[in-house]
């Protein structure tokens, strides 16, 4: 085979985009996003395809052997041991276009599925019919059926439903040279030989592979571990005559280094119509590993356990979660899930397990049978793989040793010497996982990032390695090898299995084209760290407090878990659903910024101009700064903080885009135009109005708001002014007017005027205007930001009021930035404005809690603005509308898509528009005309009333006000 002479990069591109129909990217972003998976590792893939059918795959297949391009098979990119990520190739992403579930045969109990099926949409597909797919790893929002199928994966069911290799019926397979075909099992004598005389490379490959079992019957019998979670190396021993020459369970596990999967039939279970959850709770992690096999004759569903520590490292990252309260004492404790027909079988199955923990004289039990609490409870569990990557004290943790396995008998004496193992090199972990069947999760801190770190990553792992196989363990027990646990194969089997590795990778892939340097002459586990190599020196506005100081710590809390990709995650990341673009996630522009701080040179960045980066400046001009990925995210990525310093850093000394000084100065304009509000409404209206937003930077088909005939501030003047002195003794509160209630919905801040005084409170208003700055902020703007926050600040201190009057703001987005931006703005004095603001229904809830609230036994469903959702929270709210009667349903419909001016921004306008359609929009429309719409958010407000036909969405505090005016005179009076 010769290799075209020009530049394969550049001529392969061109080539795959001549004729492939789906998403062909060789640019820097795209191979920067794609250069990391939830491994420790970094590589530059030379391109990415995204084919929108199987004649892509085939095409972009037979294109990169012509130019000897080798090919990585990627589902969602979640791998932990970096076998979905491949130096100088193309990588071939399924989930974009492939994802279908092609069918589910109830009689027969299977599913077709195509390779970036995700996970939980074949769950979905699969349960009008009471069944499921067992396996079910922890990122089930987001994994494809192909990742699953490469790494063998399992999750916490296994113990009663198996590996996914117990679960696939057959495979559809596309070879290197192109040739196709099914493979299945068992087999009997007669299979085997119909599929060896087959004519051409099928039957050829089948008999070789016949033959190769043939020939080492013993070395694989005598070579292979038995234990439920061996998934290190090729499954050879499927291909045993007395397993019945399995071909489609000796594919599974193989990482895509043998074929491409171009489509599955997977076997479905019985999903229990009813579940039980038993929490066991022991003094230590090693005495519950020691209880497990007493309780596996049982039959739980689930045995998974989860250490204090691991707590600790959830509390450590946010609020604790009301979860937790049902947890019974202990250090370590089990999860023991059962099944049945009814509530009541499955809540005896879990007595049963109940009465055999508390034999345990040190043990304690709880049984959980509220399916609401059992999600939280799992919730918690499910977000180990991020949490854990920050330890409780702040370090940061890595994978490396991840899943490691050994027979559940030996489990508790396993942890024993793996703990010794750590504190013999000075380093922490918090071990969790699948303790039913020996499997266990381990993020460790290893000092990847200092001078001597890669050789301790190396020990460590070395010694890790001959301790789990000295207790006839695995390397891993579900994520598969990868680079990070390839080179240690060799330590695991002897060297005439290694040999048969070789020898069953040169079967399918004689080329060595499909996912090379994995498993197979492994790439070694200490190179392509994303860790090494030179950070730029680059200039920072922002404290990053949580970080040490450093941008580049702040993006490695990115570990690559996928949550932004997960379309069911509330908030996070609006972007991405909105354009199914990696770059536009939160790990994408995570990456991207990593490989910014990376530069040039030796290193081989792929992103060489520092703040000046096009690249990362495209990716983040979708970012919406919703800021959901800061509460959402389970490592707590603030890519609105990110985006804020980077565009600071990018237009420092340089023009701005247009909509920087109209929008991030609107507070400025508006004050201005407040002056004429009439003659600014009739210029907004007139044939002027699409200059101005030409000049101005604002999409032609966004609507400009009307100013209203006064301001909240001249209406507050004259209400004081005729209504006189607050009664004495009126405890006083200081009412935050932000500029947009004040200037353009001005009802909002009268409304909650009106019941606050109802409630006997002296509402005041700064000295003079006042803005939180958001809007400075939000676009980088960060000197106007501060200059405005001290102003602000001084016209509190001017009030003369003391220190600890309570701050009331409206709007979330402007009260969430008093609450976290201005004391990262201005540190220390900004703190105490921080700690005495409160939402409306905060103060209400905190300083009212017992007075009596008008009542309004009404419909209403809530947008939450995600400002609220990730720095305020909600519970407040529902309990002051419980409080009112009020009969509440809160949409999960995250962000609503306008966030502030990114919504009106020339270029914005489709995406905003798509992320409002995916939920909000269409609850609205199906909405009675009497159910009230409340959104406390003015973004989420004006979205509403742009784009769901004029429906009105109501503040609390104007709903309040709603029910005050409806009681009766004499119930009206302050109390």
């Amino acid at each position: 085979m010769s290799r075209p002479d020009t530049a394969p990069g550049t001529d392969l591109a061109r080539e795959l985009s001549a004729v492939l129909r789906g998403d062909v990217r060789f640019g820097a972003a795209e191979r920067t996003v794609y250069s990391h998976d939830a491994s420790n590792y970094r590589q530059l893939p030379l391109g990415v395809v995204k084919p929108a059918d199987l004649d892509d795959v085939r095409t972009a297949l037979a294109l990169c052997r012509r130019y000897e391009v080798p090919v990585v098979a990627r589902g969602a990119g979640t791998s932990i041991g970096g076998q979905a990520i491949g130096p100088g190739a193309v990588v071939l992403d399924f989930r974009r276009h492939l994802g279908a579930v092609l069918g589910v045969d109830p009689e027969r109990r299977t599913a077709r599925v195509e390779p970036g099926t995700v996970l939980d949409d074949l769950q979905r597909a699969a349960r009008p019919y009471g069944l499921r797919f067992g396996p079910d790893p922890s990122t089930h929002g987001r994994c494809t059926l192909g990742g699953m199928i490469g790494n063998d994966s399992c999750g916490a069911h296994s113990v009663a439903w198996g590996r996914t290799a117990d679960n696939v019926e057959s495979l559809d397979l596309l070879l290197a040279d192109g040739t196709e075909l099914t493979v299945s099992g068992p087999l009997g004598p007669d299979g085997r030989a119909a599929l060896a005389a087959l004519p051409g490379r099928a039957g050829q490959l089948h008999h070789r592979l016949q033959e190769f079992t043939e020939r080492n019957l013993a070395v694989i019998r005598r070579g292979m571990p038995v234990l439920p979670r061996r998934v290190s190396g090729y499954p050879l021993d499927a291909l045993l005559p007395e397993r019945g020459h399995h071909l489609a369970r000796a594919l599974t596990g193989t990482e895509g280094t043998c074929a491409l999967l171009l489509g599955a039939t997977v076997k479905l279970v019985e999903d229990p119509p009813a579940r039980a959850l038993v929490l066991a709770g022991y003094p230590d992690e090693t005495a519950a590993a020691d209880a497990v096999p007493a309780l596996l004759p049982l039959g739980p569903l689930t045995v998974e356990g989860m250490a204090a520590d691991l707590v600790a490292a959830l509390l450590a990252a946010g609020p604790r979660p009301p979860a937790l309260d049902r947890l019974p004492d202990g250090a370590c404790w089990l999860f023991l899930e059962t099944g049945g027909a009814t509530p009541a079988e499955a809540l005896d199955a879990a007595r049963r397990i109940a009465d055999a923990v508390r034999r345990e004289r040190t043990a304690t039990v709880a049984v959980v049978t509220d399916p609401a609490e059992q999600r939280q409870l799992w919730g918690v569990r499910e977000a180990g793989a991020g949490t854990v990557t920050r330890l409780p004290g702040g370090g940061e943790a890595w994978p490396g040793w991840e899943d490691s396995a050994v027979p559940p008998e030996r489990l508790g004496d396993y942890l024993r010497e793996l703990r010794a193992l750590l504190r013999r090199h000075s380093l922490r972990g918090v071990p969790y996982g699948h303790f039913g069947e020996g499997c266990v999760h381990l993020r460790i801190d290893f000092p990847l990032a200092a001078p001597h770190g890669v050789l301790v990553f190396r020990e460590f792992l070395e010694q890790a390695a001959d301790l789990v196989v000295s207790y006839g363990g695995s390397l891993s027990g579900e994520h598969g090898d990868g680079q990070a646990r390839g080179e240690l194969l060799a330590r695991m089997y002897p060297p005439e299995v290694i040999e048969l590795f070789r020898e069953f990778k040169r079967i399918w892939d004689p080329e060595r084209l499909l996912n090379p340097g994995t498993l197979v002459d492994p790439r070694p586990l200490d190179a392509n760290l994303r860790f090494t190599g030179p950070v730029l020196p680059l200039p920072l506005a922002l404290p990053y407090e949580q970080d040490g100081g450093s941008l580049a710590k702040a993006v490695r809390r990115c570990v690559g878990v996928a949550t932004c990709v997960d379309p069911a995650t509330g908030v996070m990341c609006p972007s991405y659903m909105a354009t199914g673009e990696e770059r536009h996630s939160t790990r994408g522009r995570a990456r991207l910024l990593a490989e910014m701080l990376r530069g040039g040179g030796p290193s081989g960045g792929a992103i060489t101009d520092g703040w000046r980066s096009a690249e990362v400046r495209e990716a983040l001009d979708l970012c919406l700064g919703c800021k959901g990925c800061a509460s959402d995210c389970p490592v707590h990525v603030d890519m609105a903080t990110y985006r804020t310093e980077f565009l600071y850093q990018h237009y420092r000394h340089r023009p701005r885009p247009a909509a920087h000084y109209a929008l991030g100065r609107l507070p400025l304009w508006l004050r201005g135009a407040a002056l004429a509000p009439g003659l600014a409404n009739t210029v907004a209206r007139s044939p002027a109005a699409g200059a101005l937003k030409r000049l101005a930077g604002i999409d032609p088909r966004r609507v400009l708001p009307v100013l209203p005939p006064e301001t909240f501030t001249r209406w507050y003047r004259r209400h004081r002014a005729a209504t006189g002195p607050a009664p004495a003794g009126a405890p006083p509160v200081l009412l935050w007017p932000d500029t947009f209630a004040d200037h353009l919905q001005p009802e909002v801040l009268r409304a909650a005027v009106e019941v606050l005084e109802h409630l006997g409170f002296d509402v005041r208003l700064p000295a003079g205007p006042v803005c939180c700055g958001l809007t400075w902020y939000s676009t980088g703007q960060l000197p106007g930001a501060r200059r405005v926050m001290r102003r602000s600040l001084a016209a509190l201190a001017a009030t003369g009021l003391p220190a600890g009057t309570p701050v009331v703001g409206l709007d979330p987005s402007c009260t969430a930035t008093l609450r976290e931006e201005v004391p990262r703005l201005l540190g220390a004095e900004g703190r105490p404005l921080a700690e005495r603001t409160r939402t409306f229904a905060e103060f209400i809830d905190e300083y009212a809690p017992d007075a009596p609230l008008p009542q309004l036994p009404v419909d209403a469903v809530t947008q939450t603005h995600c400002h609220q959702h990730a720095v305020l929270g909600s519970a407040a709210d529902r309990r002051v509308e419980r409080r009112m009667g009020v009969a509440n349903r809160v949409l999960d419909s995250g962000c609503c898509g306008l966030a502030g001016n990114f919504g009106f921004e020339r270029g914005h306008y489709e995406v905003s528009v798509a992320i409002a359609e995916r939920v909000l929009l269409p609850e609205v429309r199906a909405a009675g005309p009497e159910t009230v719409l409340l959104a406390d958010g003015f973004s989420c407000r004006t979205q509403i009333a742009q784009l769901a036909d004029g429906r009105r969405a109501l503040h609390l505090a104007e709903l309040m006000r709603r029910a005050l005016r409806a009681q009766p005179s004499d119930d009206r009076r302050t109390p």
